[in-house]
């Protein structure tokens, strides 16, 4: 006898909604438990739900662009009484994320741990980490013979876009480590082994109950709690809403069901660059699109003048050749070290280029005296010498003055989306750090609801969490505006970078004492040189230079700010 079914959406983490970019089955196909039913899209990453049983597909209840979340109808599914009865086997339902079940939302991924014998040894393995192959592990935070809890983090591992820590699925005692320092390891590698104890059916209650594929099945995919190695508060931030993925190919001849092979981030990257992910052509696993293939489809756009893509921003006819880098064999000239640029700078040096090239820059110069500002600031910082007050920076007064100035002139606190620009309503102030691995700009959330002591204590708190590389992404995320300060380290004016889609950025070279006239005389004043470069396609000349003169004011006589 037959049964109808309905198979659902499992728990998908910390997102209230993902859109559905793709389907993967038809009514009337014959699926298979652990066959992909669909692609969801999130703003972190992509995944496919597979099926938690096999049988006839009945009737669809999703299309590509919808929005789905946990407990959501996928399809449903006719299936036989031995397909019923499966799942109490307890097999199937361990391997495949059960909508049905429906488990407690996990805040993060947790080590899959394999199932052990009674009272056993049971091998913790790394569990879905994304679009990543691998990640090197930057540090091992146990040892053999430590007891570990459940939920107890293990390893430390590092991506291209940020750190993360691996925690137990249970507890127990290390028998011995399968890692180290250095290593590289993807999905199943083995962390450890652990002689877990108490009963070891309800210790891995808990891996079983997460919707996590095994690592012999690389088909299976994961869902977003599995695949999100951060806190979940990470994943809440302040984002602008994003545009539909399936939106670029309305004007293409690409099906909806058969939409590119790509992350989010390369999706995003290429919505900024204006390609239509259609006609690029895959170098991936499973012709994957990856952000070089999109570099290569605009270099060769640029360097051929031929036809713009759909959407692109690259003009035709406007194409540019230029020489290729020279290939040069320096060793020949003498001793030579050479060192791998570090993934910071790697990705940091894809992203200034790309802002380079692609933003109209200018930089207006100008100086602010700083003289009271100056004599403030100390003074702060003597009466709080004894108390547990933070010190003050410069770079506090900055931010505050920054969110002024933000709010009198409102284009520099906006993005460009296509032919519109969009104004931001909040104040995210983002500041380069120098890390030993290179540059980040972590960024201060609501700077306009919190005071120069405040901004004080945060500005050092995160310079120090960058400096130990622990920044998560969303603490480098959602910035309206930045600010770089070399005046630790010298200089008088240079050209900051702008952070895209940010329009505009200062950069702030070393304050000197220098003669200004008053009217009578020259006086001894404290002079900041304060370089403002913006993107010229938004902001004119004019509007930049009051937004500087505005800006100089307001740090020459603190007071106005609070007009």
């Amino acid at each position: 006898m037959s049964n109808i079914v309905e198979i659902k959406v499992p728990d998908i983490g910390d997102f209230d909604a993902v859109e559905v970019i793709e389907v993967l089955v038809a009514v009337g196909d014959t699926i298979q438990a652990e066959q992909s039913l669909i692609t969801v899209e999130s703003d972190k990453a992509s995944m496919e739900i597979p099926a938690s049983q096999g049988g006839v597909v009945k009737s669809l209840k999703v299309k590509v662009g919808d929005k789905v979340s946990q407990g959501a109808v996928i399809l449903e599914v006719e299936g036989t009484d031995a397909d019923a009865a499966a799942p109490s086997t307890g097999q199937p339902a361990a391997s495949a994320p059960v909508a049905v079940a429906e488990p407690d939302p996990v805040p993060v991924a947790a080590a899959v741990a394999a199932p052990a014998q009674s009272g056993g040894e049971q091998s913790v393995v790394v569990p879905d980490i994304g679009d990543f192959d691998t990640v090197e592990v930057i540090e091992v935070l146990v040892a053999e013979g430590d007891t570990i809890q459940a939920e107890q983090s293990l390893i430390t591992v590092e991506s291209d876009k940020a750190s993360m820590e691996i925690p137990a699925s249970v507890g127990g005692v290390v028998k011995s480590l399968k890692v180290k320092v250095g290593d590289k390891v993807s999905q199943g590698s083995e962390i450890l082994v652990v002689q877990v104890s108490g009963a070891p059916a309800a210790s891995s209650a808990p891996a079983s109950a997460r919707p996590v594929a095994p690592a012999p099945a690389p088909t299976a995919a994961p869902v977003a709690n599995a695949s999100v190695a951060v806190p979940a508060q990470t994943t809440v931030s302040a984002t602008p809403a994003r545009t539909s993925p399936t939106a670029a190919f309305a004007e293409s001849a690409v099906p909806l069901r058969n939409l590119p092979h790509a992350s989010p981030s390369v999706r995003k990257f290429a919505r900024e660059l204006g390609v239509n992910l259609a006609q690029v052509t895959g170098s991936g696993p499973k012709n994957r699109i990856t952000s070089e293939d999109v570099r290569g489809y605009v270099k060769q756009a640029l360097a051929t003048g031929g036809a713009s893509p759909v959407g692109s921003t690259v003009a035709a006819g406007e194409g540019f050749s230029v020489l290729g880098w020279p290939k040069v064999d320096f060793a020949k000239f003498g001793a030579i070290d050479t060192k791998p640029l570090s993934r910071i700078k790697k990705i940091s040096g894809a992203n200034l280029h790309r802002n380079w090239v692609m933003i109209p820059h200018v930089t207006n110069n100008d100086l602010a005296d700083i003289t009271d500002l100056e004599a403030l600031r100390q003074q702060l910082n003597a009466e709080n010498k004894k108390g547990d007050a933070p010190k003050v920076t410069m770079l506090a007064f900055l931010i505050k003055a920054v969110v002024a100035a933000l709010r009198k002139y409102p284009e520099f606190n906006a993005s460009l989306d296509g032919d519109n620009l969009v104004y931001k309503h909040y104040f995210h102030i983002g500041f380069a750090a120098d890390t030993p691995n290179g540059l980040v700009v972590p960024v201060i959330r609501d700077a306009d609801r919190k005071g120069v002591l405040e901004l004080a204590a945060e500005t050092a708190e995160l310079a120090k969490v960058a400096r130990d590389g622990k920044l998560s992404p969303s603490q480098m995320q959602g910035g309206c505006f930045s600010i770089s300060s070399l005046g630790g380290i010298g200089g008088t004016d240079f050209t900051p970078i702008i952070n895209a889609p940010e329009v505009a950025i200062l950069g702030v070279s070393r304050s000197s004492m220098q003669p200004v006239w008053d009217g009578k005389s020259f006086q001894p004043r404290l002079m900041l040189p304060l370089s403002l470069s913006y993107d010229h396609r938004v902001i004119d000349g004019a509007t930049a230079a009051r937004f500087n003169a505005y800006l100089t004011g307001l740090l020459a006589d603190f007071r106005r700010i609070i007009l």
